[in-house]
């Protein structure tokens, strides 16, 4: 049996203060969800986006705190709940990204990537595992590169597809809770993350690898995301790659 609120629904999302994530609280915002805004270093981009939403009439609030700290995730969803009644959907959206080949790559940035990519997207899954309400959904952010395997993408791969495992495992563990999982992989989007250390000539290849020949951007993410939190409530333990056609 479905849940169904009468009340707005609540979404947190971790990361929400830029990029990809930026753009999936304004279009939940934009659906009618009241939303906490994630940062973990720029407080001012998360209090700024959320002066927006509430300017045009919305709900939202900001949260701040290290993803991988399940003492401040915790202190994070605890302000959610006490702002909005309680939490429908959390989008994991935070997310750090060091390239380089496996042979070179320096290891501090593997544990640093790692403890943000790994250990937190099981804190926030563990977070959301025990307060989402019925009806609701998880949904976290991975990558297309987790299928075409480019060098230089080792360690960041690993990260998300260990990501991508948790939330294919985390989605049966909630066997009988209307609570849905799925991890949406994106292909190139024109994001800061994307950009940092491409060159126009990288970027360009980029856009030309999809049929669809363009970068996506960041709100063709979000479509994806707020469809997963929203209406697509028979979709679950799944990995959808939002990629323009990317192999």
């Amino acid at each position: 049996m479905t849940t169904t609120h009468t009340t707005p629904r609540v979404a947190l999302v971790t990361g929400g203060s830029g990029g990809i994530g930026k753009a999936v609280v304004e279009r939940l915002a934009a659906d009618g969800f009241a939303v906490a805004v994630h940062y973990s270093g720029n407080k001012a981009r998360a209090e700024s986006l959320v002066a927006e939403i509430t300017a045009s009439g919305g709900k939202a609030i900001a949260v701040g705190g290290d993803v991988a700290d399940e003492h401040a995730m915790g202190a994070a969803f605890d302000s959610v709940e006490s702002a909005f009644g309680g939490i429908d959907v959390v989008i994991n959206a935070a997310g750090i990204m060091v390239l380089a080949p496996i042979a070179e790559l320096n290891l501090d940035d593997l544990d640093r990537m790692h403890r943000t990519n790994i250990r937190g997207t099981f804190v926030v899954a563990q977070q959301a595992a025990r307060r989402v309400r019925a009806g609701g959904a998880i949904v976290n952010v991975s990558t297309s590169v987790t299928r075409t395997q480019l060098p230089t993408y080792g360690a960041y791969v690993a990260s998300k597809a260990a990501a991508q495992s948790i939330g294919l495992i985390l989605a049966r563990e909630l066997r009988g809770r209307d609570i849905t999982v799925n991890t949406v992989a994106p292909g190139p989007v024109a994001s800061p993350l994307f950009f940092e250390g491409k060159d126009e000539a990288t970027v360009a290849n980029f856009a030309k690898a999809t049929p669809l020949e363009r970068l996506g951007a960041p709100q063709d993410i979000a479509e994806t995301v707020a469809f997963l939190a929203g209406p697509a409530r028979w979709i679950n333990g799944q990995v959808l790659y939002a990629n323009g056609g990317l192999a």
